[in-house]
C-alpha cells in the first residue's frame, strides 16, 4: 500500500517503524518525549485520549470534509474518531469485537455435545476438555493485552456495562464484577487453561487454539486469520460469548486507525497516505488481511465477510441479549492503565498473590479517579 503510495507522489518517501506490541506504549510514549515523533501513528483507541488531550494530534475534520470518499465513513467510524472534543483526531481503519472460537473436535472427545451458550456452561466445558490428557479448556490471556477479557467477565456477571454510576463511581467492585474476576481467576487455579497463560499475549492465545491445546479462545476477527490457515474450516465454529446470570453478555468493541500529529511538516502529505490506507479499496484489503470490521458503507456485503466464519460476530451485533463494549477509552490515563497496570496486577490476582476484591478494588480506585479527572475537565 505504501509502496502504490510513493509511486502515486513522487518525492515522497515514507520510512515504517515497528514497536514491539508488548513494550509499544512505553517505548512510543518515550519516542514522543524525546522528540522522535512521526508524522502519522497507528493510533489504538486506548491512547487517543492522552495524545488528544495532550493537544499533540492535528484534527482530521476539514481533511474528511474534503476527502472524496469521506461520505462512504459509517457513522460508527466518524463517532469513534470523535471521541475526544467531537474532533476527529483519528479516523479508525476497523473494528474489533469478541467473540468465542471453538474447537469441535476437542469438545466431542470431551463429550460436549454443544457448545456453551452460558457463563457456567461455558466453565463445565472448560472442566471437560481440561481431563483430556495435554489438554486445558480456554486460552487465557495472562500477559499483555488481557484487559478485555477481565472488562468482558465483570460485565458480563455483573449484568451491565456500565463503567460507573450516577455518582462517578466505577462499578468494577460491585459484587458481580468482582464474580467476573473470580470467574478468570477460577479458570485458571483450576487448571482450566494452560498453566504458563498467566504470560500469554495475542500470539501465545492464537497458537494455543489452533495447536489444539485449549478448546475455546475469545477474540477479534484479527485471529481469524492465522486460525484459518492453520485449522480445516470444518473443525472449529465462532460463537457469540457465553450470557451471565442477566441473560446478556458484553463482548468489548475496539478500534484502531492513522492519526497526524500536530508537529508534522509534511500535514498535506501525511492526510495523503492516511487517506490513501483508508480508502474503500484499501481499506476492504487492510480488512480482510488484518481482521477487522471495515469502515466504509456497504463493505458487510463483501462476499468475503458473508461466510459461516465470521457468523459469531454478526449474530453479535444482530443480537439483542449481546451488548458491545467499549472501554473508556475517553480517560487520559486509560492507556497507562490498560497497557501497564492492568498485566502485573492480575497476574499476580491468577497466581494467587492476591483476591478477587482487592484487584477490583484497585482498579476501581484508578478508574474512579481518572473519571473524577475527566468529569472537571468537561
Amino acid at each position: 500500500m505504501v509502496d502504490d503510495y510513493e509511486a502515486a507522489n513522487p518525492g515522497v518517501s515514507v520510512e515504517i517503524v515497528s514497536l514491539p506490541w508488548g513494550q509499544a506504549f512505553e517505548k512510543f510514549a518515550t519516542m514522543v518525549a524525546g522528540g522522535d515523533i512521526p508524522d502519522v501513528v497507528e493510533m489504538p483507541d486506548r491512547w487517543l485520549a492522552l495524545y488528544a488531550g495532550a493537544g499533540k494530534l492535528a484534527s482530521l475534520e476539514d481533511h474528511i470534509k474534503g476527502w472524496d470518499h469521506g461520505a462512504t465513513l459509517t457513522d460508527k467510524t466518524l463517532a469513534m474518531g470523535r471521541q475526544n472534543d467531537n474532533t476527529a483526531y483519528m479516523l479508525p481503519y476497523g473494528f474489533y469485537l469478541r467473540a468465542m472460537f471453538y474447537n469441535k473436535k476437542l469438545l466431542a472427545e470431551a463429550g460436549v455435545s454443544e457448545p456453551p451458550r452460558t457463563m457456567d456452561e461455558f466453565m463445565e466445558a472448560s472442566a471437560k476438555v481440561s481431563a483430556l490428557p495435554g489438554k486445558s479448556g480456554y486460552c487465557l490471556r495472562g500477559g499483555p493485552g488481557g484487559l478485555n477479557g477481565w472488562i468482558m467477565m465483570a460485565a458480563t456477571m455483573n449484568g451491565s456495562n456500565e463503567f460507573f454510576t450516577a455518582e462517578g463511581q466505577s462499578r468494577l467492585n460491585e459484587p458481580g464484577s468482582v464474580a467476573g474476576i473470580q470467574f478468570l481467576i477460577d479458570m485458571y487455579q483450576k487448571g482450566y487453561a494452560p498453566k504458563d497463560s498467566v504470560n500469554w499475549g495475542f500470539n501465545e492465545i492464537v497458537a494455543g487454539f489452533y495447536s489444539g491445546t485449549c478448546a475455546f479462545l475469545d477474540q477479534d476477527p484479527d485471529a481469524l486469520i492465522a486460525i484459518a490457515e492453520r485449522m480445516p474450516a470444518e473443525d472449529f465454529a465462532v460463537i457469540p460469548m457465553p450470557v451471565g446470570p442477566a441473560g446478556k453478555a458484553f463482548p468489548t468493541i475496539g478500534f484502531a486507525g492513522w492519526s497526524i500529529f500536530n508537529t508534522t511538516e509534511h500535514e498535506d502529505d501525511a492526510w495523503k497516505l492516511v487517506a490513501h490506507l483508508s480508502s474503500p479499496e484499501s481499506n476492504a484489503v487492510w480488512a480482510q488481511r488484518v481482521g477487522v470490521i471495515p469502515i466504509h458503507a456497504g463493505a458487510d456485503q463483501d462476499p468475503f465477510f458473508k461466510t459461516e466464519q465470521f457468523k459469531g460476530w454478526f449474530d453479535e451485533l444482530n443480537g439483542e441479549q449481546y451488548v458491545p463494549t467499549i472501554m473508556p477509552t475517553y480517560l487520559e490515563q486509560f492507556g497507562y492503565f490498560a497497557d501497564s497496570i492492568a498485566p502485573g496486577s492480575s497476574q499476580e490476582a491468577l497466581l494467587g498473590q492476591r483476591s478477587a476484591q482487592d484487584l477490583a478494588d484497585e482498579w476501581a480506585g484508578f478508574l474512579t479517579e481518572e473519571y473524577g479527572k475527566w468529569k472537571a475537565a468537561q
